[in-house]
């Protein structure tokens, strides 16, 4: 590996890693504040399951820089994070005791954060669909919510609660 092609590696490991920190730091103050669902811990308890997800991260990172394949990082991430969470896996009680007081809904906030950010900087792109988007997040939204009530109409029926 050359020179260049290493300090290329190592800043895009360092900025990777400035920008799961930053992602970490927002998870676990939505999960220390936003509401009690299933087992979740505070701040501090939270901190070395943040820890693996980041580590998590930054290897799916370079593995999708890495390896020539046309996989999304997500996609690593996604099998790391299988392979660790198997039952035989030897740290698999541990990774999933340390992981499980990371709420997933708190893991949301950042990523809605970054999503809107990401949209809000490509607004001249926005202007050429113009109305067509709207159109059809109308359509998506309204499906979405009635698709929505369907299926709990019909599990709650099917349960005699309503």
């Amino acid at each position: 590996m050359s020179d260049t092609t290493q300090m290329e590696t190592g800043r895009f490991a360092l900025n990777s890693l400035k920008m799961l920190l930053v992602v970490g730091i927002l998870t676990l103050v939505a999960n220390s504040i936003g509401p009690e669902t299933g087992f979740r811990a505070g701040f501090v308890e939270s901190i070395p399951g943040m820890g693996l997800i980041v580590l998590i991260g930054l290897v799916a990172l370079l593995l999708g820089r890495a390896i020539p394949l046309d996989l999304p990082a997500f996609a690593y991430a996604m099998i790391i994070a299988f392979a660790l969470a198997l039952p035989f896996s030897p740290v698999q009680g541990p990774f999933l005791g340390y992981v499980e007081r990371v709420d997933f809904l708190a893991t949301t906030t950042p990523i809605l954060a970054y999503a809107g950010l990401s949209i809000g900087l490509q607004t001249g792109r926005m202007k050429e669909v113009s109305w067509k988007l709207v159109v059809v997040a109308v359509f998506v939204f309204f499906g979405t919510y009635f698709g929505s009530a369907l299926i709990a109409q019909a599990v709650l029926s099917a349960q005699g609660l309503i």
